[in-house]
C-alpha cells in the first residue's frame, strides 16, 4: 500500500514538473524600449473577439493586431513588466509573452514628441539607430507651425517631414479658384517640385501682379525638402511661387466720354417808387393886356403909371391874372420787373460749350436834322466747360454775360460772371448776384410836379415848396444745375414738353 502510494505521488511530481518546463517553454520574453515598436510574427491568427488577447498591465504595453497578417506590434508606454497571452479562435492558448518594457534617453524625448505632436495628421515619430526621428508628410498646412516651434527645444531630434504632395496639390486648387473669381479665367496654378507654378495670359500687368498676390495669400510656412536640409544638393534659391503668366496688352477702346446738360437761369429783379408832394404859387398877368409900372419922380417921389398895353396915355388899368390860386402838387408811382431768362446747353465733359441769345432794340436821338438811330441790346451769352468727377460731382469753368434794355430812352444794362465751382449732378447751385439799390431825396425843385405853365406871361411873383423822394432797386441772380446723362438724347422729351403746342 506504501509503495503504490509512494508511486502515484512520485508520477504527480513528474506530471507537474512537465507541466512547468512546458509553461515555460511556450512564455517567450519580449525587450520593448519606449518609443520603439517591436513586432512579432505568429504561427497562427490570433483571435481579437471575446477574450482572445489578455495583457496583464495596458498601462505598460500597447498591442496592435493584424490577424490577417499574422502580426502582433509591441509599443512600450513605460518602464516595466506584463504579461500579454493570445489565444486562437477555438480559445486555445497559442502564445504567452513576458513583455520587459524599459526606457533610455532616447525612449523619453520619444514620449514627451507624442505626447506633444501625436495629433498633427501624417507625422511619425521614432527611434532610427541611435537617433529620435520625426518625419512623415504633414496633412494640415497650419500644423507647421506647431511641430517647428516644438522641434526648437529638441535641436537633436532629426527633422524627415515634409509638406504632404496631396496638401501641395488642394492649395495649388484653391490658389487657382480664387485669382479665377477675380475674373482671371485663363490663370491655372499647378505644383511642380514643391514649387507653385503659376500659367495663363493676361492683357495687363497689373492682372499678373494681381494673381501673384492671391496666390501668396495662401502659401502656407513653407519646409525646405530633405536634400536641400541636408545640403547634399546645390541649392537653387527660388521662389515657392513661380509666375509665368504671359502678358498680352491690347488696346483698350477709348471711353465713351459723358455728356452733361447744362441750365442756366438768369433772373432779374428791378424794384422803383416814387413820391412827391409840392406847392407853388406862381400869378401871371396875360402879356399884352395891361401893366403896372413902379418907378422914382426926377424930385424922389414914387410914382404909378397904368396902361392898357397898347398906349400907356390912358388913364384906366385892366388886365388878366392867371394863377391868381396856388397850386399843389401831389403823386406816387410804383414799378415791378421781373426778368427771366433760361439756356439749356448739352455738352461733352472737357469741351467748353456756348449758348448765346441777343435782341436789339433801335430808338432815335436827336431832332430834324441831327436826328440819328441808336440800338440798345439785351440777352446773354454762356461759355462753360464741365469736367465729371468721383461721387458724380462735376467740375464747372462758367463764364456768363447778361444785358437787359431799362430806361426811357432805353440802354443796355450788363452783368458779367466768371468763376469756377464744383456742384454735384442734379443740384443747383448760385453762381453770381449783383444788387443796386439807389435812393434820392429833393427838396423845393421847381417846378415840383411838372412843365412851367407860363405861356409867356410874366410872373408877379413865385413861391415854391416840394419834396420828392425815390427808391430804385435792383438785383440779378444767376443758377447753374448740371446733370450728368448717358446720351445727347437724354431729357428731350423734357424739352419737347415745353414746346409741345396746348389746346384747351
Amino acid at each position: 500500500m506504501f509503495k503504490a502510494s509512494c508511486l502515484i505521488l512520485f508520477f504527480m511530481i513528474q506530471n507537474l514538473s512537465w507541466a512547468q518546463d512546458t509553461a515555460d517553454d511556450t512564455q517567450k520574453q519580449i525587450e520593448v524600449v519606449v518609443g520603439l515598436d517591436k513586432i512579432e510574427k505568429l504561427e497562427f491568427a490570433p483571435n481579437t473577439q471575446n477574450g482572445g488577447v489578455q495583457v496583464g498591465n495596458d498601462q505598460i504595453v500597447q498591442l496592435t493586431l493584424i490577424p490577417a497578417k499574422r502580426e502582433i506590434t509591441f509599443r512600450g508606454l513605460k518602464a516595466g513588466k506584463t504579461s500579454v497571452i493570445l489565444r486562437d479562435s477555438l480559445g486555445d492558448v497559442k502564445a504567452n509573452f513576458l513583455v520587459n518594457v524599459t526606457m533610455n534617453d532616447q525612449s523619453k524625448v520619444i514620449k514627451e514628441l507624442r505626447e506633444l505632436l501625436g495629433d498633427v495628421e501624417g507625422l511619425e515619430i521614432g527611434l532610427k539607430g541611435e537617433s529620435v526621428y520625426v518625419g512623415g508628410y504633414i496633412v494640415v498646412p497650419s500644423d507647421i507651425g506647431k511641430v517647428s516651434v516644438v522641434l526648437d527645444k529638441y535641436p537633436d531630434v532629426m527633422r524627415l517631414m515634409e509638406l504632404s504632395p496631396h496638401t501641395q496639390r488642394l492649395i495649388a486648387t484653391k490658389m487657382q479658384d480664387e485669382i479665377q473669381k477675380t475674373g482671371l479665367r485663363d490663370v491655372t496654378v499647378r505644383v511642380v517640385n514643391n514649387l507653385f507654378w503659376l500659367e495663363g495670359v493676361v492683357d495687363a500687368a497689373g492682372k499678373r501682379d494681381r494673381a501673384y498676390n492671391i496666390a501668396a495669400a495662401y502659401i502656407p510656412d513653407r519646409i525646405e525638402s530633405l536634400a536641400r536640409r541636408t545640403q547634399s544638393v546645390q541649392k537653387n534659391e527660388r521662389d515657392i511661387i513661380q509666375n509665368f503668366i504671359q502678358v498680352n496688352e491690347q488696346a483698350k477702346p477709348t471711353p465713351v466720354p459723358k455728356m452733361v446738360k447744362i441750365t442756366a437761369q438768369f433772373v432779374e429783379l428791378s424794384k422803383d417808387y416814387n413820391k412827391i408832394f409840392g406847392f407853388k404859387w406862381t400869378p401871371f398877368i396875360t402879356e399884352g393886356q395891361g401893366a403896372i409900372s413902379f418907378g422914382k419922380t426926377g424930385s424922389g417921389t414914387v410914382s404909378t403909371n397904368s396902361g392898357n398895353g397898347a398906349s400907356q396915355a390912358g388913364s384906366s388899368f385892366s388886365g388878366t391874372i392867371s394863377n391868381l390860386f396856388p397850386k399843389l402838387s401831389s403823386a406816387k408811382a410804383a414799378g415791378y420787373a421781373r426778368i427771366l431768362q433760361s439756356g439749356i446747353l448739352i455738352i461733352k465733359e472737357g469741351v467748353a460749350g456756348n449758348i448765346n441769345k441777343k435782341e436789339e432794340k433801335p430808338f432815335a436821338i436827336g431832332s430834324n436834322e441831327f436826328t440819328k438811330s441808336e440800338k440798345a441790346t439785351a440777352g446773354f451769352d454762356l461759355t462753360v466747360t464741365p469736367t465729371v468727377l468721383q461721387e458724380e460731382k462735376v467740375d464747372l469753368n462758367v463764364s456768363l454775360s447778361v444785358s437787359t434794355v431799362v430806361g426811357d430812352p432805353p440802354t443796355t444794362l450788363s452783368n458779367i460772371v466768371k468763376t469756377q465751382l464744383v456742384v454735384k449732378s442734379k443740384d443747383s447751385a448760385v453762381v453770381g448776384g449783383i444788387v443796386v439799390s439807389k435812393n434820392s431825396t429833393d427838396y423845393d425843385r421847381n417846378p415840383p410836379g411838372g412843365k412851367e405853365e407860363s405861356d409867356g406871361a410874366s410872373a408877379l411873383f413865385s413861391f415854391v415848396r416840394s419834396k420828392s423822394y425815390t427808391n430804385t432797386r435792383s438785383q440779378f441772380v444767376v443758377f447753374i444745375t448740371p446733370e450728368i446723362i448717358d446720351s445727347a438724347s437724354s431729357g428731350a422729351n423734357e424739352i419737347k414738353r415745353k414746346f409741345r403746342r396746348r389746346g384747351r
